[in-house]
């Protein structure tokens, strides 16, 4: 099980999947857990090489008390791509989307491109608002209600109704698996410091923003104003939640792969 150790000694976990093809790192979102994206990596490893990273501070990475941040993450998550021998196409979903962007502008050259998938730029009144009372219900203790409005945020009603059980059972076990909640509400609360719409219009590497219709966490809008910032930027407008490349593999795998043949080799 192979670990980046940071500079702090805090443990980072990473995966590879796939043998061949080019090189992709996917970026897991709030919860930090490259989990997430195993639909998707059965959906991509025969024909891509992939690199999935547990945020510090969540999955089976290190969860140091302290303060945190998306540049600290994004720094860790660059160290991991630079042991790769070229370029990586680099997907982040959510607040890995804020890490995405945080890659492209400062720290550039270990991205082939760049894929900012349910993101945002700059929090508004309402995503402030959001995130600040989810916060709150971990510094409340409310680890189960957390986790049951992240359900309701993350996905649509029929795919709530489908996996009634599934989530029944991620509630129970909220208290353990967002254990300790400070370091979970920390890493909340970083989000309402990331703000680089202004530089958006600096990155010079190929990007795709992705959104998807039925978001009611990053709606669509944010998406937008970030693909509006960036020049030559390319905008996909799939189905689906805010959970959508979990919920929604193949359309995700699908949309990523078109993207990637469009990239000058």
């Amino acid at each position: 099980m192979p670990f980046l150790v940071a500079p702090d000694g805090c443990r980072i976990h990473y995966e590879r999947f796939g043998e061949r093809g080019p090189r992709v790192m996917l970026i897991p979102g709030l919860g930090g857990d490259g989990r997430f994206w195993n639909s998707v990596v059965d959906e991509m490893r025969d024909s891509f090489r992939l690199t999935v990273v547990d945020h510090r501070g969540a999955g089976r990475s290190d969860r140091p008390e302290g303060a945190y941040s998306i540049g600290q993450i994004s720094a860790e998550f660059a160290a991991i791509a630079a042991l790769e021998d070229e370029p990586i196409h680099i997907v982040g979903h959510s607040t890995g989307g804020a890490i995405a962007q945080t890659l492209a502008l400062d720290h550039a050259g270990i991205g082939a491109s760049f894929t900012i998938s349910s993101s945002w730029a700059r929090a508004d009144e309402r995503f402030r608002s959001l995130f600040i009372a989810r916060a709150e219900m971990l510094e409340a203790g409310l680890a189960e209600t957390y986790q049951r409005l992240t359900h309701v945020f993350g996905h649509e009603p029929a795919y709530l109704d489908e996996h009634r059980q599934r989530f029944d059972a991620a509630v129970r076990a909220a208290p353990e698996a967002l254990a300790p909640l400070a370091v979970t509400a920390q890493r909340v609360r970083m989000l309402l410091d990331h703000d680089r719409l202004d530089d958006l219009p600096l990155i010079d590497r190929p990007v795709h923003v992705i959104a998807a219709g039925s978001d009611i966490l990053t709606p669509p809008s944010l998406s937008e104003l970030v693909a509006a910032a960036i020049p030559g930027s390319v905008m996909s407008l799939l189905e689906g939640a805010h959970f959508h490349p979990k919920d929604r593999p193949a359309e995700f795998a699908a949309s990523i792969r078109r993207f990637i043949e469009t990239v000058p080799t």
